[in-house]
Parts: structure tokens; C-alpha cells; sequence
């Protein structure tokens, strides 16, 4: 195998460019500048470290003692110390502190097996010299990505799609198809990604390179074929609690403090009142709050923290301050978006690095794990609507579900009917759940050029959708088969990507995710849905497990999503301006035309409204995003890939 193998993570701006870089270099020169780098003939492994487990343990790619295997890893092993005491029982020896030292002897023990017992979030990969292959792995969720390349003369991968840009056999040239996807299911489908010369390995899987080619196998899968009934309520609420109890136990290893996030919704209270009523441990928090009062949280994360005795601390969000940093959102995430969401979380993650911080826990994951979300509800409500379509009084119940969102409330219901797909022949879609929601965001491709369109003619997302689906998917509930589409596609494809990992790591913070341990996903997936959600009740355990341990005023208050601002983030109605130069900038029908994605006089009257403040419906308002985010994505990464990166260095 000919290749380059390099695990490159972000640590703070730009490291991944520059230890790229140097690996090319070291392979292909063996110059001065290959310092970092661990080299085997063709092959070169180098990582920029974020240092938060044994500071002391080096920065360079680890060997074992023997010399065959070279490991470069990104990520944490919560549970290494007791995978080492099980090793050190099975006669083996570490020189270091480190969790990757636990892990690269894990693999000379067990080889790819070693996964089954890792406990953790990461993406690593080891080089055999004997037998000259190359196994790389992702965690279980996909918290920690891994993106690679397959060139005429070279393997690559990395943490980051622009370390594979700087290859010169590597194009950042954009994939219609991955568009589509994102435009239509909000991420795309791994291994495709936005760039065509550019592949994500899948959530969960695991990979050999060697010179036979090139295979890929999925390790672990969410199951919810298996149906446990608990002893009682009370019996599973107590486990659960165990469960996450342990969990957050283990995410508090780190040589560094660890602090967490707290919105002021259930999930991250509840993290957070473990660590500090049940674990004992003392805690710095931190939280965004908007200008905006639509979106703001503010009393609830203050109640909390006061009931909780955490030191808080919390930054304001203005919508100006949105679209200042929106391009660097969009470099840092490496796909466009539909929401503005990613960017508070961008400067709540810097906020947090500048007070001294590098890891803290997050509520991340609860919402698909134990039944959060209003898409849940949403799709009980409209199988029961479905099997009485005539109903006056079954469709009203969608109305109770979004009470932030007043335009719903108007409407009528042969409205409601079409737009939710209520009807008894949709219930035999496999994506019954996400119909509506999917519908919707994919009217935003009515803004793609001719050109673009083209390109897509005969293609359809659904169907390469459907063949990713496990075989017994089918006889699932249904609530358990839409949690599997969050799961396995949302979460990591947009909610880590723009959302989570990316936007911490952006600052050399790293997030940690108690509910994204494994065990609890496997103790959920066996929950009876109704302990999941009873009747309209989400999270309904979660709320049972979490009396008395949080204020009542934040477990008894009305779900309420993370937002931010949309398309008032990018325009000042009172003026008709744009709040930033660049938004007028990379949307004028010229520069539309040359990028080539979007259709020049469709976006220009889509933005005309934007500016008169005149774009109030979720469609619009997320075509408004999309069309921003990739114009960015064309900017950055296809017209001045190197300009940026100069930039990014002096940054």
C-alpha cells in the first residue's frame, strides 16, 4: 500500500493544516520540517494534540514496545483505567499514564475486537508494519469523525476535510448528491460527504486498508428489536439513573477542570445536578442567552444553577453577533446548514476556552436516546389522525405540539393534513416519522440552479436512504424507528457537526456526552416506547428518574428546542441591510452565477424579503441559511481554499 496516514485534529486554529503538511513532506522528502511525524517507508501517521489526560505523555503518534503497531488517536477512553488493570491482569506493561497507551495495547491483545470494549468517544488508526495494513476506527455514535480520501497514488484521512484538501490529489470540488442530502435529510449519507473527492466513515464502523483494497464493517448498531419490560417504573428510572450516574463519573477523568454546559432544559440539568448532588463534584457552568426574547433562556438556566450551586457564567447573544461569526461556523462545520444554531455554540465554545476550560459535559444526545423531541410527538399525533383522516378534533393536537411557533396555530385543517402527511397511505413509508420535516426543508432545492438540477435528474435521496436501513428495521415500533433516523443520521451528521464536536473543538474544547454512552443508548433502545413517552410526555423516565434531584421549574417546563435566530441574524429589517459585508458579497447574481449552485434571480428575491424583514415562514427562513452557509462553503473551500488557510495560520 502506498499511502498517507495521518490522524489530524483541530488544536485551536489551524494545526490541521500545518501537521498535514509536514506529513506530506516527511513521506514524500524526509525533510527538517517531518518533525511530529511517525514514518514507515510510505506511510506516515502525526496528530496535534489536545492535551487533557497525562500532559506529560508526548505529542508524536505512539509505538508499541515491539515497534509493530503505530497508533495516532483522537478522543478519550473513559474506561481505560479499568481496560488497563484488566490488561496489566493478562501480563501487560505501560510506560505511560495515557488512554492511548491503553488503547494501542488493547489492539495488540484483541486486534479490530478491541472496540467491543472501549468506552468512549473516538477516532483512531493503527498501522501494522508486519503485515502492512491499516485499521482505523470511529466510536460508536460518531462523536469524533474521520474523513478519507482514495487518490491515484495515496490513502488519506484525517479529523478534518481540509487537512485531506491540502493533498494535491484531493479536490474540494462539490458533491450534488451530498447536497441534496443535506438539503433534504439535513446531512449526508456517510460515506458520501458534500465534496465528491471526500468520504466520511460511518458511525460505528471500522475500516482495513491494505494492498488487497479497501473494507469497511459496522461494529456497533443502535438495536431496538428487543423489548425489555422493567420490574416498574421506579425499577427502570433507578437504572437509568445508575447508568447515567457512571457515566458522567468516567467523563470527569482529565489532567485539566472540567466544566459543563447548561441550557436550562432537562438534559443538561440533569447532568449537571448528578455531578453535583450525586458524584459531589464542584462545577463551573456556562450557558448562551439571546437579545432576542423568542429564543432566550435565561431564568431557567439561572434557577438552575442557583438550585444547583454551580459558579455560572453566561454570554448574550445579538443577532449581529451571528453573522459575524457565521464564516468561520461554516469552515470549522465543512458543510452548509439550515439554522443558525451552531454559531452561539461557536462563541459559547470560545468563551469557555478563554476562561481556562478545555472539556465540559453536555446534555447532547438525550432527546434521541429517551424520546425528546417534538417529532416524536408529532408523528403519534398523525398516525392517530391518520386512522380517522376525517377527524375536526385529531388534528388540532398538532397545533398543542408547537406552541412556539404562532403561524401554525392559524391554520386549518386541510393544511395541517397536507403538510403533515396524515393520511392512511403514508403510513407505509419507513419515513413515516420524518415526512413532514424532510418535505420541508427539501423545498429549499427549489432555489438550486438548472445547472445543479441537472446534475440530480433521476436521483433519489429516500432510496439510497432506504438501503442503509438495518434488515429488521421494518418490525420495529414505530416510535423506535423514527429514533433510529435521529440516531443514526441526525445526531452525528448534523447535531455533532454543526452543533457539537465541531464547534467546541474549533476552540480546543472538548465535549463530553454522558447520555452518548453506550450503555445507556443499549438500555434505552430496550425500553418499552411508552417509558419513553407516555402519551404526549417526552422523556417521561428521564422526568421520573430526575424528581428531586433538579428544580421542579425546569423538569415540569414545556420542551423547548435550541434555537437561535435565523434570518434576522443576517439582515436589519429597519434598515434593509445586510449585517455583515460578506452576506452582500457572495449573493450577488454575479458571484451566484459563477459559484453555480443556486438559481441568481430566485436567491435575489429570496434575499430581497430577507432584507425587508418580510420572511417569516421555517422554509424560507432555513433556504435563507442554506443558501448563506454554502455560498460560504464555495468561498472558503472552493474558490480560496489557499487564501483561507493563510488567514486561519495568522488567526
Amino acid at each position: 500500500m502506498c499511502g498517507i496516514a495521518g490522524e489530524l485534529r483541530r488544536h485551536g486554529q489551524s494545526a490541521d493544516e500545518a501537521v498535514a503538511r509536514r506529513m506530506i513532506r516527511a513521506v514524500h522528502h524526509r525533510g527538517p520540517d517531518a518533525s511530529g511525524v511517525e514514518v514507515d517507508g510510505p506511510v506516515a501517521l502525526a496528530h496535534a494534540r489536545l492535551s487533557i489526560i497525562d500532559l506529560a505523555g508526548g505529542v508524536q503518534p505512539m509505538a508499541s514496545e515491539d515497534g509493530r503497531y503505530r497508533i495516532t488517536f483522537n478522543g478519550e477512553i473513559f474506561n481505560y483505567v479499568e481496560l488497563r488493570e484488566r490488561l496489566i491482569a493478562r501480563g501487560r506493561r505501560f510506560r505511560t499514564d495515557s488512554d492511548t497507551e491503553v488503547l494501542l495495547v488493547a489492539y495488540e491483545e484483541l486486534g479490530p475486537d478491541c472496540v467491543a470494549e472501549l468506552n468512549g468517544q473516538w477516532a483512531f488508526a493503527v498501522w501494522d508494519t508486519k503485515a502492512k495494513s491499516l485499521f482505523l476506527s470511529r466510536d460508536r455514535l460518531g462523536v469524533r469523525p474521520i474523513y478519507y480520501a482514495e487518490t491515484p497514488s495515496a490513502f488519506v484521512f484525517a479529523s478534518e476535510v481540509r487537512a485531506l484538501l491540502v493533498h494535491p490529489d484531493v479536490g474540494a470540488e462539490i458533491d450534488p448528491r451530498g447536497i441534496d442530502q443535506l438539503l433534504t435529510i439535513w446531512a449526508p449519507i456517510p460515506p458520501r460527504t458534500v465534496f465528491r473527492d471526500v468520504r466520511e466513515l460511518p458511525p460505528g464502523s471500522s475500516m482495513r486498508v491494505d494492498d488487497t483494497g479497501v473494507r469497511t464493517w459496522r461494529h456497533w448498531q443502535a438495536d431496538y428489536s428487543e423489548v425489555a419490560m422493567p420490574a416498574s417504573v421506579d425499577a427502570a428510572a433507578d437504572d437509568l439513573l445508575t447508568l447515567l450516574t457512571d457515566a458522567v463519573r468516567i467523563r470527569f477523568r482529565a489532567d485539566v477542570p472540567v466544566g459543563g454546559y447548561l441550557s436550562g432544559g432537562l438534559d443538561s440539568t440533569v447532568v449537571t445536578a448528578i455531578a453535583r448532588k450525586r458524584l459531589g463534584v464542584k462545577l463551573d457552568t456556562f450557558s448562551v442567552g439571546f437579545e432576542d426574547g423568542a429564543f432566550d433562556e435565561t431564568q431557567y438556566q439561572n434557577a438552575a444553577a442557583e438550585a444547583l450551586g454551580t459558579h455560572h457564567a453566561s454570554m448574550r447573544i445579538g443577532h449581529g453577533d451571528i453573522a459575524g461569526v457565521f464564516p468561520d461556523v461554516v469552515w470549522h462545520a465543512e458543510r452548509p446548514m439550515l439554522r443558525t444554531a451552531p454559531a452561539p455554540l461557536f462563541l459559547l465554545s470560545r468563551f469557555v476556552h478563554d476562561s481556562g476550560y478545555k472539556v465540559v459535559l453536555t446534555g447532547e444526545g438525550a432527546d434521541e436516546v429517551l424520546g425528546g423531541y417534538d417529532i416524536f410527538k408529532e408523528a403519534k399525533v398523525r398516525r392517530f389522525w391518520a386512522q380517522q383522516p376525517d377527524s375536526v378534533l385529531r388534528p388540532k393536537l398538532l397545533q398543542r405540539l408547537y406552541p412556539y411557533m404562532p403561524d401554525l396555530q392559524k391554520q386549518p385543517a386541510a393544511y395541517l393534513q397536507g403538510f403533515f402527511n396524515a393520511r392512511p397511505e403514508d403510513l407505509a413509508s419507513p419515513f413515516f416519522s420524518h415526512q413532514p420535516r424532510w418535505g420541508m426543508t427539501a423545498r429549499t432545492k427549489l432555489f438550486l440552479s438548472d445547472a445543479f438540477k441537472a446534475e440530480l435528474a433521476g436521483y433519489d435521496v429516500y432510496a439510497e436512504l432506504a438501503e442503509t436501513l438495518p434488515p429488521a428495521f421494518a418490525s420495529w415500533d414505530p416510535f423506535c424507528q423514527a429514533q433510529y433516523l435521529e440516531t443514526e443520521h441526525l445526531l452525528p451528521g448534523y447535531i455533532l457537526a454543526t452543533q457539537g464536536d465541531r464547534m467546541a473543538m474549533a476552540h480546543a474544547v472538548e465535549g463530553r456526552f454522558p447520555f452518548l454512552d453506550h450503555r445507556v443508548v443499549s438500555f434505552a433502545a430496550k425500553l418499552p416506547p411508552r417509558l419513553k413517552m407516555r402519551v404526549l410526555n417526552e422523556k417521561f423516565l428521564l422526568k421520573h428518574a430526575s424528581a428531586g434531584l433538579i428544580p421542579e421549574v425546569v423538569r415540569a417546563r414545556s420542551k423547548q428546542p435550541y434555537r437561535a435566530p435565523g434570518t434576522a441574524s443576517f439582515y436589519d429589517a429597519a434598515t434593509g441591510k445586510a449585517r455583515a459585508d460578506w452576506v452582500s458579497a457572495l449573493t450577488t447574481p454575479e458571484r451566484l452565477s459563477q459559484d453555480g449552485v443556486f438559481n441568481p434571480g430566485a436567491v435575489t428575491r429570496l434575499l430581497a424579503k430577507a432584507a425587508k424583514g418580510q420572511v417569516t415562514g421555517t422554509r424560507d427562513d432555513m433556504a435563507v441559511v442554506a443558501v448563506l452557509s454554502t455560498q460560504l462553503l464555495a468561498d472558503r473551500f472552493v474558490n480560496n481554499f489557499a487564501g483561507q488557510m493563510s488567514h486561519d495560520r495568522a488567526a
